[in-house]
């Protein structure tokens, strides 16, 4: 799966702007976040649909790149993201960033951001 980061300006309305051009594409969010690259800010945004994101960033004017992140289902209690964490270390796994995707009393999601998504991926299969 992979993760668009969005450079946007640091100004009122960018975050409404990048998300007005997925909906006119009827792109749907599963996950969003927003950080600082140095001093650019970012969008950063997983979607079901890989290649409408790609053409709709690039329509709408948008400076992006991709990342692969590797998702990971927990069950909604406390310590599973701890589990997943220590997984993760036990497996020499370097999370460079994350963000949890879900919502109360439903099944969640954690994508990590990694330097090594296939050793990741096998990490969480076993």
């Amino acid at each position: 799966m992979k993760q668009f980061n969005v450079f946007v300006e640091d100004r009122v309305g960018e975050l409404a702007r990048v998300a007005e051009a997925l909906a006119q594409s009827a792109i749907n969010i599963r996950g969003l976040a927003t950080d600082r690259y140095g001093p650019r800010p970012a969008v950063k945004i997983i979607t079901d649909d890989e290649l409408s994101t790609r053409k709709a960033l690039s329509r709408g004017g948008f400076e992006f790149e991709e990342s692969e992140v590797v998702v990971v289902d927990l069950i909604d209690r406390p310590g599973e993201i701890a589990k997943a964490a220590k997984r993760a270390a036990k497996a020499g796994v370097n999370i460079g960033s994350v963000f949890l995707i879900g919502k109360k009393d439903m099944p969640a999601a954690l994508a990590l951001g990694t330097d090594n998504p296939k050793k990741a991926k096998k990490a969480f299969e076993q």
